[in-house]
């Protein structure tokens, strides 16, 4: 386990760059945290640091987003799921097991029966209002 702290939004893009080179395609990331703790700025800034260079909006609505980066890469968020099968209906699992890509899932506690064990696990804690705390934690 890796505890980082970020004092501004510059930081929390260089930490995005720094685990940004240790992902590899095949890997889900399961990012925790209250609402605006800041896990949409931190996935918008690993997602152009894996090589996608365009706009990149929440799934808030559609549940996820896929960009072409160096991989193709999977962006969830999962605050509007009320029953994991609605995450099961749009073939979540078939996603994670595809290793070819990188999924980067936003409220994960929301579909916690359908995570893989081997996720990377940030938990992203707000210390003030520009201060965050990334706990990154590899599965098994």
């Amino acid at each position: 386990m890796k505890n980082y702290i970020s004092h501004n939004t510059e930081e929390t893009k260089e930490l995005a760059k720094k685990l940004a080179n240790q992902l590899c395609a095949g890997k889900v990331v399961l990012l925790y945290g209250t609402l605006g703790a800041g896990k949409t700025t931190f996935t918008k800034a690993l997602i152009k640091e894996l090589g996608f260079d365009g706009i990149v909006t929440s799934p808030t609505f559609s549940i996820y987003n896929v960009y072409q980066a160096k991989f193709p890469v999977y962006h969830f968020d999962m605050y509007r799921i009320e029953d994991e099968s609605e995450a099961e209906e749009i073939g979540i699992d078939e996603i994670f097991e595809d290793k070819n890509s990188v999924s980067i899932v936003e409220w994960p506690e929301k579909v916690k029966d359908i995570l893989p064990e081997d996720a990377m696990n940030i938990k992203i804690n707000i210390l003030d209002e520009n201060t965050r705390e990334f706990i990154v934690e590899e599965g098994k």
